[in-house]
């Protein structure tokens, strides 16, 4: 392990995140809510500890090695929530703890989107710009970002990268430099919440909710500026520009990238993973909007607009809401949370499993079926043209695996508090595919679980977020040995 060059990195990210602190202190000033003082503080500690863990190790050259990048990106979300949680303390309101706060900063940076904050129209406009701010960093990775930095300073990228990146693939990469890479996923996600932000003030949002809720758009975050979510604005205009962006976040953004450089749809209709995922979207629509007008909870239309809203809001893991889906009919809300964990699709800013995962897990058994039929017959599993090594498949169901051990060992847990199985279930559902809506007593706020039920969502997120393995190895005793 090459820790002087870990913590050579560890220093220079705290001090590029101290920077991110800037802009709340001038949303604070300008409406003069009294918190830039939090900000300030903040922002001057971060920098201070990453300067202090970067000066000893400033001229030091280690080149990273694999299990360096698995490291430094899971200890990082945890160190970097412990720093983005400061103004939260600091702040005059909303008083928070020290667990409100850091649930608050890391259901932001992992762009879950469940918050432990009541009553969100009286929180200081700082403080809310910063908690879609989060998101905006989160969503892409500030991993990535600093994987597009660090070449200037002389310090690869590539073990970062693929720690940081989600997908069962993860070699891919869009240009010849892992930094050119960073820099185009980085350009494409900005020029995003750029429309997305332009479209919300056009369609009637005040420039502030605009830029806010743009953030959380694109990164499929789910934080909003209002307690009642997208049900605040009243305009089924700004519902679906919010439903457009949530399904362009949850898009591989190589696809947007080719998109650029062949000025062609097809890259979309051609991608097998993207044409599954608008057809299960379709399916699950189909569903919710049938069961809801059997039920008369809506008329037709309100029906087919609530249900394609939530259920891309939901599929994408962004969490939106425009309606309160937890108390709609039978089975529709236990369907809606599963879609949240399928997730979007790999490579974009989605949670979940992923889709293509979904594909593969699908051919694998459909290839088990014909291996049963012809036990000689030699199969190969395939990803559109391109036949799969054993090696990936076998990565996938062990993330499977691994995923469902997790989910229960969490879910005996939260039982363990006392929580009741509604909740539970929906509540873990919904923060390891860092969704953020959920079902049971948590549907507005997780604001009265208990601290230690907290500590477990906590570490779903992570764990979701950084698709458990990178999370995980760290607890492997292999791991740590020379």
């Amino acid at each position: 392990m090459q820790f002087a060059g870990i913590s050579k990195i560890f220093g220079l990210f705290l001090m590029i995140f101290s920077l991110s602190m800037l802009p709340p202190i001038g949303v604070s000033m300008f409406y003069q809510d009294h918190s830039e003082f939090a900000f300030i503080g903040s922002s001057v500690v971060t920098f201070l500890m990453g300067f202090l863990a970067w000066l000893p190790f400033s001229h030091s050259k280690h080149e990273l090695k694999v299990r360096d990048g698995f490291f430094i990106v899971a200890l990082f979300w945890i160190v970097l929530s412990v720093f983005a949680a400061l103004p939260f303390l600091l702040a005059l309101y909303p008083g928070m703890n020290f667990t409100d706060a850091m649930f608050e900063s890391i259901s932001g940076l992992t762009t879950t989107g469940a918050t432990a904050i009541r009553h969100l129209n009286q929180l200081p406009r700082s403080l809310l710009y910063y908690r879609q701010q989060m998101h905006l960093f989160g969503g892409m990775g500030i991993v990535v970002l600093a994987v597009a930095i660090f070449p200037m300073l002389g310090i690869g990228g590539m073990q970062l990268y693929r720690a940081e990146t989600v997908g069962p693939v993860k070699t891919h990469k869009l240009r010849p430099r892992i930094a050119q890479t960073a820099k185009a996923l980085w350009s494409i996600y900005v020029g995003l919440i750029i429309l997305c932000a332009l479209a919300f003030w056009a369609a009637g949002m005040t420039l502030f909710d605009a830029i806010g809720e743009s953030f959380s758009t694109v990164s499929t975050g789910g934080f909003s500026m209002h307690d009642l979510g997208f049900a605040h604005y009243h305009s089924a205009l700004i519902d679906n520009i919010a439903v457009f962006f949530m399904l362009l976040g949850a898009t591989n953004f190589s696809l947007h990238f080719m998109f650029l450089r062949r000025r062609s749809l097809s890259v979309y209709s051609n991608d097998s993973e993207f044409f599954s995922f608008l057809l299960l979207l379709i399916l699950v629509i189909t569903i919710v909007s049938a069961t809801l007008i059997h039920y008369q909870e809506y008329n037709y239309s309100t029906a087919i607009h609530n249900a394609i809203f939530m259920v891309v809001s939901m599929a994408t893991t962004t969490g939106f809401t425009n309606s309160e889906f937890n108390l709609w009919p039978t089975f529709v809300p236990y369907l809606i949370i599963f879609v949240a964990m399928i997730g979007g699709c790999s490579g974009s800013t989605s949670g979940g499993i992923k889709v293509l995962r979904l594909k593969l897990i699908q051919s694998q058994g459909l290839r088990e079926f014909n291996r049963l039929i012809h036990p000689q017959a030699v199969v190969s599993m395939k990803l559109g043209n391109d036949v799969l090594p054993d090696s990936i498949v076998q990565s996938i169901w062990g993330f499977i695996s691994v995923y469902i051990v997790l989910f229960a060992t969490l879910l005996l847990g939260l039982l363990g508090t006392g929580m009741n199985m509604r909740t539970a279930f929906g509540s873990l559902a919904s923060c390891i595919a860092n969704a953020g809506a959920t079902i049971g007593s948590t549907a507005t706020s997780f604001y009265y679980v208990s601290k230690t039920a907290k500590w477990i969502f906590m570490f779903a997120m992570i764990a979701g977020r950084l698709e458990v393995f990178t999370l995980l190895v760290l607890f492997v005793p292999s791991y740590w040995r020379r």
